[in-house]
């Protein structure tokens, strides 16, 4: 797909988010004009002094609409040939009902594929997860890839279940009958998103450092993490977005798979010395699902324990020619910003 930056838009939804930041960034260095969605004229104003850091926020500007209601997705999608939708709960703490990140994930990707076909958008790039994938399928010690779906039936993470259905209900609406126009879509499925962060905003996909570099548990626990930088996941959703043989296709963005102990290992090795006391020694089983029962934040790491898999990116290797870089710099990175942003 052929777009000249100098005369195209981009519309990211949700644009204050950590990987939204990175593709603003990115599609910015590469001169689109760019559309964000934001809820709030806070998070706009946000948005551009951070990113006004980095690269010239002349080609920015913003619209203000929400996953749950209708207004100004219209507004939103008008002029863009091309939606990149980041747009989706992602807390910190589990919800007291699973429907608070279920009902925007979903609904939220509904509404703006309607506006998207209606307003006469080519393209839409779904960010998705892993988490669409893999849950639901503990002790499967195989291989997974894009054919591979997380079984909602068979797990209580409330944002496993929100990605699936939401990706899972997008995929049902491109290939219905109401989408007239032939609107195509592409999904990306990252795995754990690390890399610098931009702002000094507490985002989910700090929690991981946060809990290890300020010894917020006594141990780490068996089980394995999958890594991808979120530098990597932006420049494969700009590869989607302009690849013609990317229409109609899931791809998994995933860096490195590694233990959980060599990424506390990484940390302790690098931070030491600046008095961060990073935990490495590797919890028996039983004493993580009893920490579990106390610290809501672990609790997902239970039902990964002992789990051995890999994530196939075979396909973004292929087809979009993406290649990750490697993974220990993308978590030294990482743990810096967080520094120099004083998260941690």
């Amino acid at each position: 797909m052929s777009l000249n930056p100098s005369t195209t838009k981009i519309l990211v939804t949700g644009a204050s988010g950590f990987i939204a930041l990175h593709t603003v960034s990115r599609l910015l260095q590469l001169r689109y004009h760019v559309r964000g969605t934001v809820r709030t004229e806070s998070q706009a104003a946000h948005v551009r002094e951070s990113l006004s850091r980095y690269v010239n926020t002349s080609k920015l500007e913003f619209v203000y609409a929400d996953l749950m209601k209708e207004e100004g997705w219209r507004e939103a999608v008008e002029g863009c040939p091309i939606v990149l939708h980041l747009a989706s709960p992602y807390p910190t703490e589990l919800p007291k009902d699973e429907n608070e990140v279920i009902a925007p994930a979903r609904d939220g990707a509904l509404r703006v594929l309607r506006a998207a076909q209606a307003g006469g958008v080519t393209r839409v790039v779904l960010v998705s997860s892993t988490a669409a994938v893999i849950s639901g399928h503990e002790r499967e010690n195989r291989a997974f890839t894009e054919a591979d779906w997380t079984d909602v039936s068979k797990t209580d993470y409330a944002y496993a279940k929100s990605k699936t259905l939401a990706e899972q209900a997008a995929w049902d609406f491109i290939r219905s009958a109401e989408n007239k126009s032939g609107l195509e879509l592409v999904s990306i499925n990252p795995a754990n998103v690390f890399g610098p962060v931009l702002d000094n905003h507490h985002h989910t996909s700090t929690e991981w450092f946060g809990t290890l570099l300020r010894r917020e548990v006594p141990g780490i626990p068996r089980s394995q993490l999958n890594v991808v930088d979120v530098r990597d996941v932006a420049e494969m959703i700009i590869m989607a977005m302009t690849t013609p043989e990317a229409a109609g296709k899931r791809f998994i963005a995933s860096g490195a798979s590694i233990e959980i102990k060599e990424f506390a290992t990484i940390l302790e090795r690098h931070f030491a010395s600046r008095g961060y006391r990073v935990p490495t020694r590797v919890l028996p089983d039983w004493l993580v699902r009893l920490v579990g029962i106390f610290n809501p934040k672990t609790r997902p790491v239970v039902q990964s324990l002992g789990w051995t898999y890999s994530l196939s990116t075979e396909q973004a290797r292929t087809i979009l020619g993406w290649q990750p870089r490697p993974y220990e710099r993308t978590i030294v990175e990482m743990a810096e910003s967080l520094m120099d942003h004083g998260l941690v």
